[in-house]
């Protein structure tokens, strides 16, 4: 039930950064471009874009913090398994336990790193250069993508070693697993 609830957010969470991304850069561009009409650009000229940008780039961080989750549940995170399959069914096994294990180490390392470092960013008051927002909240991305990217690796290898299944990802958008 948890896990689906999570899926779920998971996946809204990427599509609205991502849709908000794009109405916003298309707004920017927009605006741009009635510069060069007259009787729009009489309406438009009083609206400040500069903003936009650097919203831009903080939607892309958490779309690509809670992204690179959603690829290790889905099974469409980078991985390069071409040396793993030609092994013995025991040690393939051993090296995915180890390589989803190394995988849930490193990402929880990250997170406890990028804990400590939003609590620095917290404490000095630090804000963001155009929309004065505090950069604790921008960098919050690193430890909750990481804890939640932590999580991933660790739910893909229990299900791995109680199923022998990694999850596949396949053309058609369905996933499948894969023994």
């Amino acid at each position: 039930m948890i896990n689906r609830i999570l899926d779920r957010l998971e996946e809204w969470l990427i599509a609205a950064f991502m849709g908000l991304a794009t109405l916003i850069i298309f707004f920017a561009v927009a605006h741009r471009y009635s510069s060069s009409i007259p009787w729009v650009w009489q309406y438009t000229r009083h609206l400040s874009t500069s903003w936009t940008q650097e919203l831009c780039i903080y939607l892309f961080i958490w779309m690509a913090k809670f992204g690179a989750a959603y690829g290790v549940r889905t099974g469409i995170h980078v991985g390069v398994d071409v040396l793993v399959r030609s092994l013995a069914p025991a040690k393939q096994k051993f090296f995915v336990v180890l390589s989803l294990g190394s995988g849930a180490f490193f990402t929880a390392t990250i997170a406890l790193l990028g804990t400590k470092f939003v609590h620095f960013i917290y404490v000095t008051g630090q804000i963001s250069p155009d929309l004065e927002m505090p950069m604790w909240i921008i960098y919050l991305a690193i430890p909750l993508g990481s804890s939640l990217m932590c999580y991933r690796f660790l739910q893909v290898m229990w299900h791995y070693l109680k199923k022998g299944e990694l999850p596949v990802h396949s053309y058609g958008g369905d996933i499948e697993v894969k023994a």
